[in-house]
Order: structure tokens, then sequence, then C-alpha cells
């Protein structure tokens, strides 16, 4: 991992583009960081097919926002998006995809299979070693959360890796059955957020995944509206859920 360049924002908090390998990453950090005092940090998951250029203005408002709060924040590119090569077999899936909506059917399994394993099988290792680099620099502390992103990232990354403390996850992208398997698993604190009028989601599917999660503490936070209706205060909290389990675990290692 190298910086690759350092912006300061109204001294609040300071942005470095950095290269993982050749993938590129986002990490904000809080002005306060430092190594007697180090801050949580959210990795901030992303859509697939968009890439961090065009979700740019999106991941900078949640970073402010996180580093108001006192978190650093990271996020990298999706496999497949921005100028990551295609993943092989992704272009057809999407097809597929689009013709079963257009239908008015249900995707079948193995086109959502198509759809998002690639993207978990490649994207989770890659956080994974993110990780391990973030967790080396002064001023970070090892107390982790994961936030947005593709669901079946996320769920895979908390089933395997204990160094992520606690999840808000998006019930806004489509669910493989061996999510549903791999959520059994996770039992961290959990905040789900689930737009009941998604027009792309099946909330059957994102209810059956909720009750799956093994976690002791899971809140599941619906709101009315489609899938871009996210109200304002959803993100309110959010932010509580993230500094009562972060800042615990830091205070309480």
């Amino acid at each position: 991992m190298h910086f690759t360049s350092e912006q300061h924002f109204d001294g609040d908090f300071v942005e470095r583009q950095f290269r993982l390998g050749d993938i590129p990453g986002i990490l904000w950090t809080p002005s306060s960081a430092s190594e007697t005092e180090p801050v949580p940090i959210i990795l901030m998951g992303q859509p697939g097919g968009i890439g961090m250029e065009r979700m740019y203005p999106r991941l900078m408002a949640r970073a402010r926002s996180a580093a108001a709060l006192g978190f650093a924040s990271a996020c990298l590119e999706m496999p497949g998006s921005g100028e990551r090569p295609r993943l092989p077999g992704m272009d057809q899936a999407r097809n597929r995809l689009r013709s079963a909506i257009l239908a008015g059917e249900s995707p079948a399994a193995d086109v959502i299979d198509a759809l998002i394993l690639p993207l978990v099988e490649q994207a989770v290792p890659e956080w994974q070693s993110l990780l391990d680099e973030l967790l080396r620099l002064p001023g970070l502390a090892d107390s982790v959360g994961f936030s947005g992103g593709v669901i079946a990232i996320a769920v895979r990354l908390a089933a395997i890796d204990s160094r992520v403390a606690a999840a808000g996850l998006f019930a806004g992208s489509f669910i493989p059955q061996s999510t549903m398997e791999e959520a059994r698993r996770v039992s961290i604190p959990l905040h789900v957020l689930l737009q009941w009028d998604d027009e792309g989601n099946d909330r059957a599917a994102a209810l059956e995944l909720f009750d799956a999660f093994a976690s002791k503490e899971k809140t599941l936070y619906a709101n009315l509206g489609g899938h871009t209706g996210v109200p304002d205060f959803a993100g309110e909290d959010a932010a509580r859920f993230f500094t009562r389990h972060l800042e615990r675990r830091v205070e309480c290692p």
C-alpha cells in the first residue's frame, strides 16, 4: 500500500488516496487521530459497477460525517469497477438480470450467483489485505466497522474476519443462497437498513437474511420508499450505532 496524494479539509480531516497493489482507494482520517489517541475506522462499501469516481460525492459526505464523530474511513475500488478490468461474465449476468426484471420475473438463483459471487470472492480478500495495511498505520485503532455496499460482501467479511466489530448493512442488493448460510456465522452487532418499497430488491429475501444472522444484537431499520429514498435521519441512527460499538471497543479492548 502506498499513498499517491494528500489533501486537508478545513483542518478537520485529511484525505489520502492510495494504491493497494494496483487497486485504487481512499483513506480519510480526522485531524485528531494520533499514535497516542488512535481512532476507529469504518470500511465504506459501495455498489458494484459504479466506481469510486462517480460515487465520490457520496463517499466524501459519508467520510465527513464519520470524521465529525471521530472515525477514520476508507474505501476501495470494487472489482470490475472504475479503471479495474471487467469481471468475466459480469456483463452477461447483468443482461440476464435486466431481462428478468423487465419481464416481471424474479431473477433465477444462478443469475444472482453469477452477478454477486465473483464480487464476493475477489473483494473480501482485498478488504482483508487493506485492513492488514491500515492497522499498521499510526492513529488507527484496532476497532473496525463495515458500512454499506454489496451486502453479500459485508456478510462474508463479517463471518470470517474477527477484526470487524460491527456492521451497518444496506439490504439493497441481491442475495445468493450461500450468503444466507454464511449469515448464520455472523454474531457481531448489526444495523440493517431496508427500504421497504425498493423496486430492485427482494424484501422477503432481505427479511430472511436478517432472521438468519446469529447476532444477539441486530436491528432492522425499515423506511418507506425506494432504493434511493433513504431519509437523512437514517444516517444519524447508523452513526449512533457505530459510536456505541466502535468507541466501546477502543476504550475497553
